[in-house]
């Protein structure tokens, strides 16, 4: 710190400066008063006088306001209050009286600027830190050194020559008449006039220590062979660096510059103190107390924030529960009653069943008698008309007698599934009329018996009409128009696709279609292209170049235009684990479903699909991750295909939805997504080795053979045709499809002079699709092979239309996969309504991670107690060290939290946009719930810090600070989640804050690193807290103030700027971060990807060399240099291909800037050492 101790002694001189040129101007005035109190000696005329002096003091220092603002501007915010703080000494003039008494012409004795302006530029030459050394002037010289030039002596002026202390070019003649510095005033070394001290300081006469022979308590000794003389007064007011023997000690305060008074039990006097504070009721303050114990309050402030995150943890959570035990009974109860009002419906069929078969005989019966009296009227004929007459006095009779039961009958025969006459719940006639529409239910209790209502006369009338389709179904259930969806058929033809750079082919000339309505299944060998193909369907393949064409209903639309209707469903179970079944399912339902949709139906949307996939009975519980168990993988499986069934696709694309699963549950989920096909959606899956229940559920089949060529494409029930009309057969007791990809795999050789190479041709030649130059040898192959065979090899049955027909269209380009329109027909909840919609499922996740959260405070607190300890704020530094830590600190932890809101979501976030999900409401709602943590962490950090520390800036300040702090962080972290794999996102929010800080730390004479310190927010973060903290300290303290923020270039009007540059890059880094998630988070072009990230690495090497230039020596810098040039130059040379086979030999072997260059090409710009990375 020998900075600050420079800079403490230039501020010393200029304040010096200023002061007397303020006592300068009360110039005669003064005289005149000391010479009437020096002839009189009168008790009544010395106070008049000390008041004088004292209020023109005051009165004077508010001219010179322009000089101290210009000069010292950036350590006095306020130069009135600053100035009062150091020289309004109040009622108590004792120190003032007692020198005008003592010395009859104190003014005479006081510096003038010339004095004052020689003491400034004699210490502005010598550049030393010790105040006390002064060239020769006048007065004090080699030749004339009186004993006033000695520390704590003055001289005076003759009395016959006047004073002019505003004389800033003349030093008077100032050497009669020595004594030793009064009492409150200080005498510097080498000059014989003496100034006031400030106000928190002490400056009593000295007195000398015969053991040592220093003058106590002042560190200045008795000059050799001067007999007479004496110990003086105080002899330098300086920062407390260089001297701080007239600061008021710690445990005492200091009143007036002359009195000095320990400090009572249950206060504390802290160094330079004016009065002593008391302390507060719950800490332990004993007599000569520095500080106060504030260990109690740190303690009960963390067992309160404790307490209050207990209970809302624990009372949130009880919510939830107790909110989903009153769901689920209310859905039991629903259930319940559509259970009975089904049974009780299905007493009414069979009753009415019996009553029918009743009439009937009863009908027959007297059809019978009738007969038989017929029988015997024959031979009457003409009493025929009496005889018809005879009963009709009982005609009307019977007519009434059967009239209810007739017309229940024919109502029955007309409808049968009408409610009127009995009412299943309550027995109203008329319930049917009166049941609600869906958009007239608004409660949970409505909501439920609705949906479980449907749900029962669905399944009702599902087994009763088996020949009905599910559209028809759920329409006679409803008795509603069934909205239909909005069929997508998929066309592809010549469906090539080639790996970049490697010019590999994942597959060749693919032609074909996938209809509405149908399941199709793709199976193949291992490296047959069954997952490229389906992701090339939903456009969500990268890396590769596609030519061919794809068709959507006949038009050459891209997929993307219809996202928000297409299901996909990954390999992988993306699936929220701290979410139940319900939630997971129930926010897809309400993201993805039509927003006009009425909430009843989305909740039967939701119901019927748990009841098919048949997850009833883990509805309630978590999904569960890799490190909390939760459901079985198979469930999870079915959850993961869910997802996407709720939210009503017309096209369903699933890879590999029946893995993991055993038959039963493979069974259920084909038998649900037949459901679907029978509502008209289109369902295209790839399975491996399905049983032969399962095969002979799918629709058609796509097999592909390696390389991604087709070999059948069509109708599963033609396909064991296709594969005999040329020697393939299945044997007996042997799957179809296993026996068909056992010869793909080359496990079973097809029949004699056929070849595995061949059937990709023969599908084409059977189809009339042009056969690749590479493959025309295989022709013919297969034409020899044809007319050897008794029957013609390719006389086969025509192809199903599912692989046969083509509507040509044009060719697209990939492009054209990327286009923003929406052709879906579907309007989704707009962003407000996702926004609250991601709000309430993170709030729920971040609830259900109240252990980890608990870590994360516990970490924090042991570091806030740590750095508060070891760190104690001193008032050589105002507590720099210990606020440096802090920014370490807690920007380290609160970065490396923040990584979780990211980094673990990255999977989930791409299924979600690419479904058709707010990526701007998935961001916010993330931000938003993590403002929770930027509230708190910061008091919980302070709560410990705060109280070991104990610094002069008060709490709120810190807490501002440190809020601002974290949200500047935060965003920061965000940045590094999305752009960076996990791994290396907390390398950086480890080195970051740890490398910022120390430039931040950079001194004035390294110009490039105080430049940019200037853009880092550690610098921003170190000036609000110096600020905050350095205000406090007043008075003696003023000189140690100005040469602390004077070293470190701090301005105490920048705190509010210093706040305002944390927020700012807060938000300017959750700009960033977005842009990230939107770039990154998505299937984009491989190429633009590709050029991005080449320039955000070469950008990540440049900053790693602005960051090392400024720490090491300019040697090492050269070489940085050099090697950062020829490396740019090497790579940008060779454009995408970059190579670097050793370390570059200019680079010494331990040189640690050559070694950090290397490791971070190698990590960002994907470098492999002698090898080239495409």
């Amino acid at each position: 710190m020998s900075g600050i101790r420079a800079n403490s002694s230039r501020i010393a001189t200029s304040l010096l400066l200023i002061w007397l040129l303020v006592l300068a101007c009360l110039g005669r005035v003064w005289c005149v008063d000391e010479d009437e109190y020096s002839k009189s000696s009168n008790p009544k005329v010395l106070s008049v006088v000390t008041s004088l002096i004292y209020n023109q003091i005051l009165n004077l220092t508010q001219i010179f306001n322009k000089e101290i603002t210009s000069t010292l501007g950036y350590c006095t915010r306020y130069v009135d209050a600053d100035m009062n703080g150091a020289f309004k000494f109040g009622s108590n003039l004792d120190f003032l009286s007692n020198c005008v008494h003592d010395t009859k012409d104190v003014t005479r004795r006081i510096c003038t600027a010339a004095e004052m302006k020689f003491y400034f530029s004699s210490f502005m030459d010598t550049k030393s830190a010790d105040a006390s050394l002064l060239k020769p002037n006048r007065n004090c010289n080699l030749t004339s050194w009186v004993p006033g030039c000695e520390p704590g002596w003055a001289s005076t002026i003759p009395q016959d020559t006047q004073v002019d202390l505003k004389n800033s070019k003349d030093f008077p003649d100032r050497t009669i008449d020595s004594q030793p510095c009064c009492a409150g005033f200080f005498c510097p070394r080498g000059l014989t006039c003496m100034i006031p001290c400030p106000l928190g300081s002490y400056c009593p006469r000295a007195k000398l220590n015969k053991a040592t022979g220093m003058c106590e308590p002042y560190a200045y000794q008795l000059p050799p062979g001067k007999q007479n003389h004496s110990c003086g007064g105080a002899d330098i007011w300086a920062g407390v660096t260089s001297s701080d023997e007239i600061f008021c000690s710690a445990g005492s305060y200091c009143p007036t510059t002359t009195q000095r008074n320990q400090c009572h039990k249950g206060h504390y006097c802290r160094q330079g103190s004016t009065e002593q504070r008391a302390c507060f009721k719950l800490s332990t303050c004993n007599p000569n107390s520095d500080t106060q114990n504030l260990h109690g309050y740190g303690f009960m402030l963390i067992g309160m924030l404790s307490l209050v995150l207990i209970v809302f943890y624990n009372c949130s959570d009880q919510v939830l529960t107790t909110r989903y035990e009153r769901l689920a009974k209310s859905r039991e109860r629903a259930a319940r009653s559509a259970r009975e009002t089904a049974k009780a419906r299905q007493r009414w069929q069979f009753a009415k069943e019996a009553a029918k078969k009743r009439a009937t005989g009863l009908q027959h019966q007297l059809s019978r008698t009738f007969s038989r009296k017929s029988g015997d009227s024959l031979p009457l004929p003409p009493k025929i008309p009496s005889n018809s007459g005879a009963p009709s006095s009982g005609a009307p009779k019977s007519k009434k007698e059967a009239g209810n039961l007739t017309k229940m009958l024919q109502s029955l025969d007309e409808n049968p599934d009408s409610h009127k006459g009995f009412d299943m719940a309550i027995g109203d006639r008329n319930i049917k009329k009166q049941m609600p529409k869906a958009k007239q239910l608004h409660t949970k209790s409505q909501i439920f018996k609705y949906a479980y209502g449907q749900l029962e006369k669905e399944k009702a009338m599902e087994q009763k009409q088996q020949n009905l389709t599910f559209s028809g179904v759920i329409s006679m259930a409803t008795d509603t128009d069934m909205k239909t969806r909005p069929t997508l058929e998929v066309a592809f033809k010549d469906l090539t696709i080639t790996l970049k750079h490697k010019h590999k082919h994942l597959m060749r000339r693919v032609t074909g279609k996938i209809m509405p309505g149908r399941i199709s299944a793709v199976m193949g060998p291992s490296g047959a292209g069954k997952t490229t193909f389906l992701s090339a369907v939903a456009g969500k393949i990268r890396g590769c170049i596609i030519s061919g064409s794809i068709l959507i209903n006949g038009r050459p639309d891209s997929i993307h235009c219809y996202n928000k209707i297409v299901g996909f469903v990954p390999q992988d179970d993306i699936v929220h684990g701290n979410l139940t079944v319900e939630e997971n399912l129930h926010f897809n339902a309400r993201c993805r479903l039509s927003s006009d949709m009425p909430k009843a139906d989305k909740v039967l949307v939701v119901e019927r699909v748990i009841e098919s996939l048949g997850l009833q009975a883990v509805r309630d519980s978590l999904v569960g991750t890799v490190e909390k168990r939760g459901i079985s993988g198979g469930q999870r499986k079915r959850v993961n295909v869910g997802l996407e069934m709720v939210m009503e696709p017309s096209l369903l694309i699933l890879d590999e939805p029946t893995s993991g699963l055993d038959s039963s549950s493979s069974n259920l989920l084909i038998k649900a997504l037949r459901r679907e096909a029978l509502e008209g959606v289109n369902i295209c899956m790839v399975v491996h080795q399905p049983s032969y229940a399962l095969y002979k559920m799918f629709d058609d089949l796509i097999l592909l053979a390696k390389g991604g060529l087709t070999v059948y494409h069509g109708s599963v029930k033609k396909v064991e045709e296709y594969f005999a009309s040329f020697g393939i057969t299945v044997p007996e007791r042997v799957n179809p499809p296993d026996h068909f990809i056992d010869i793909l795999e080359g496990i079973v050789k097809p029949s004699a002079g056929l070849a595995v190479e061949q059937l990709p041709v023969r599908w084409m030649l059977h189809n009339g699709y042009p056969v690749p130059p590479d493959m025309l040898n295989l022709c013919d192959e297969i034409a020899s092979a044809s007319k050897g065979s008794s029957g013609g090899a390719l006389g086969v049955p025509e192809p199903s239309s599912a692989g046969g027909s083509w509507n040509d269209g044009e060719e697209i380009s990939q492009q054209s996969f990327f286009k923003p329109y929406d052709l879906s027909g579907r309007n989704t909840p707009g962003l407000i309504r996702q926004y609250r919609y991601f709000l309430g499922r993170n709030s729920k996740q971040r609830l259900r991670e109240a252990q980890i959260q608990a870590a994360d405070y516990l970490i924090l607190l042991l570091a806030g107690a740590c750095l508060g300890t070891l760190s104690k704020v001193k008032g050589d530094t105002f507590g720099y060290y210990g606020y440096m830590y802090t920014v370490i600190a807690v920007s380290l932890l609160c970065k490396i939290s923040a990584l979780r809101s990211f980094s673990l979501d990255k999977l989930h976030f791409r299924r979600e946009s690419e479904s058709g999900m707010s990526s701007l409401a998935y961001f916010l709602s993330k931000d938003t719930v993590d403002h929770f943590n930027t509230l708190i962490k910061p008091l919980v950090f302070l709560s410990m810090f705060y109280s070991f520390s104990n610094p002069r800036s008060t709490f709120p300040e810190n807490y501002v600070v440190l809020l601002c702090l974290v949200y500047c962080v935060t965003g920061i972290a965000y940045v590094f989640a999305i752009f960076l794999q996990p791994s290396q996102a907390q390398l950086w929010c480890v080195l970051l804050p740890v490398v910022l800080t120390l430039m931040a730390n950079q001194g004035k004479d390294d110009k490039i690193g105080k430049t940019i310190g200037i853009y880092t927010y550690p610098r921003w973060a170190l000036e609000a807290f110096m600020i905050a903290n350095a205000q406090r300290y007043s008075g003696v303290w003023l000189i140690t103030r100005c040469a602390v923020l004077n070293d470190l270039g701090y301005d105490v009007h920048r705190w509010n700027y210093c706040l305002l540059y944390l927020i700012a890059s807060g938000v300017f880094c959750r700009f960033l971060a977005y842009f990230c998630l939107v770039k990154f988070g998505k299937p984009y072009e491989e190429e633009s990807n590709r050029n991005f990230k080449m320039c955000s690495k070469f950008l990540f090497a440049l900053f790693i060399f602005f960051l090392a230039a400024p720490i090491f020596p300019s040697s090492s810098i050269t070489l940085y240099g050099d090697a950062f040039l020829n490396a740019t130059s090497i790579a940008l040379s060779k454009e995408k291909n970059f190579t670097i086979l050793q370390l570059p030999p200019f680079f010494p072997p331990s040189s640690v800037i050559g070694i950090s260059f290397y490791v971070s090409l190698v990590r960002f710009g994907d470098f492999t050492a002698g090898s080239t990375v495409y």
